[in-house]
């Protein structure tokens, strides 16, 4: 069987008294896209920035692509691949769309943000900003100031930022957070296209866009691991059913 990209083995987060990440393992194989879902509370975002290297971990351990991560911080891991787009925007308003993509493309090559004019100037920088900006469809917004883009906008820049770094995973966390119906539809679209080209992990509340793009799916409470299955195996859990899914009826494309 082959190597799983990532590898979380027993991972402990505490914070006081509460143990956010309760001996949490997980894998998650190349080229696959797993949600990781759960009720408010339950670890996922804390697991997230455990991955991404912003929360070190109280104990357990993390791989990635065969190499043991847990203890470095998170410039190290963006070097070997590993990429996040957040909860809330962490995107810099008073920039262009370009110039917030051609950042995170300089720093994946090790450049200090003190020279960030250069990004500006910079050919292959430019082009690979405006490569990720086409990829998830603001091509046409590359001059537009970050504060003039629909929320939905802003949330492709993420992912057009996080793309820039050139991951070998994308850690996603809510990316339907804030979007209508029809902003919903363009990022399952856009995510459904780019797990093709890269191994995703998705935390997301949206069910019918879990159920919709996931290869696997992992379900938290409490900062444990009650299941990590197919789709069509989680939809019919019962213990999944409640903690947390409930009654609620999922519309799916296979539905």
């Amino acid at each position: 069987m082959a190597e799983p990209l990532l590898h979380v083995d027993n991972l402990v987060k505490r914070f006081g008294g509460i143990v956010a990440t309760d001996n949490l393992s997980l894998d998650i194989a190349r080229g696959e896209l797993h949600a990781i879902i759960g009720p408010n509370g339950a670890g996922k975002t804390t697991l997230i920035s455990q991955l991404i290297g912003q929360l070190r971990p109280s104990a357990g351990t993390i791989r990635f692509a065969g190499e043991d991560i847990t203890h470095l911080p998170a410039w190290k891991r963006s070097r070997l691949g590993l990429a996040r787009s957040f909860q809330i925007t962490s995107l810099l308003p008073d920039f262009t769309a370009a110039d917030n993509v051609a950042l995170a493309a300089q720093a994946k090559d090790g450049h200090s943000f003190r020279f960030f004019a250069n990004a500006r100037k910079e050919a292959a920088l430019r082009e690979a900003a405006h490569a990720a900006l086409k990829r998830v469809g603001l091509g046409d917004r590359a001059d537009v100031v970050v504060s003039r883009l629909s929320h939905g906008e802003q949330r492709e820049l993420e992912l057009a930022v996080a793309l820039a770094t050139k991951p070998q995973l994308l850690l996603l966390d809510e990316p339907m957070a804030g979007l209508g119906a029809t902003e919903s539809g363009r990022m399952v679209k856009l995510l459904a296209d780019l797990r093709k080209e890269v191994t995703i992990v998705l935390v997301e509340h949206d069910m019918n866009a879990v159920f919709a793009l996931a290869d696997r799916i992992t379900v938290l409470v409490y900062g444990r691991v009650i299941a990590s299955d197919a789709p069509a195996a989680i939809r019919i859990n019962e213990e999944v059913k409640r903690a947390y899914l409930g009654d609620q009826h999922v519309v799916t494309s296979h539905d």
